[in-house]
């Protein structure tokens, strides 16, 4: 489904199909990566639903999905820049494309929202970080699923480290006035992930 969607969008803007394919052979690479364990193609495909049900109120459809094929095209646990550059890889592409600055701009900073997930003033990336915690809110058996794949990601830190700085990360999000910043994403995961991160928070404790 995701290479369908990838292609697609990519043919709006070059008929290279080759260079179409090279693009997505890197995009599967990338996210098959071994220390990949949440942030892969899977994660991508629950990404793409969850924004297919706010597609009417996005503005840039299109930047959107960009900056979903790229938001975490770099990743390593390890590294603090990861959302800089995967930015800057999907800006040298949108360049390639001719994309206009304006538009690459958008693709930019809604990739570099990733990073904290704070408030925007553009709702397109408040949509796009509302979906990328939308994992936050689901059953707690998917949740269960997913808080062990990230610890999977940092299995370069003992426990009593990794906890330590998790349970900062989910305190922070508890505390703020809202996880999600849209009215269809907060109705539909605010109360389930606030419960989830408890109870994570209950695991790691």
């Amino acid at each position: 489904m995701l290479k369908e969607v990838f292609i697609t969008l990519l043919s709006n803007y070059t008929k290279d199909v080759d260079y179409i394919k090279s693009l997505w052979s890197d995009v599967v690479k990338y996210h098959s990566k071994r220390n990949r364990h949440y942030h892969n193609l899977s994660h991508l495909e629950h990404l793409y639903h969850n924004l297919t049900e706010v597609k009417n109120e996005i503005k840039d459809w299109d930047m959107v999905i960009f900056a979903l094929f790229y938001h975490d095209y770099i990743y390593n646990a390890l590294k603090q820049d990861n959302e800089a550059q995967s930015a800057k890889k999907a800006v040298e592409i949108l360049h390639a494309l001719s994309i206009d600055k304006h538009r690459s701009l958008l693709c930019k900073e809604i990739i570099l929202a990733t990073k904290g997930h704070n408030i925007s003033k553009n709702s397109d990336i408040n949509y796009f970080t509302d979906a990328d915690l939308s994992i936050l809110g689901s059953d707690w058996e998917n949740y269960q699923v997913y808080f062990k794949n990230v610890r999977k990601e940092y299995k370069y830190y003992p426990d009593f480290m990794y906890n330590k700085g998790r349970i900062k990360v989910l305190n922070h999000f508890i505390t703020m006035p809202a996880i999600f910043k849209t009215d269809y994403f907060y109705h539909k995961f605010e109360l389930r992930a606030k419960e989830n991160l408890r109870q994570e928070i209950d695991f790691l404790s």
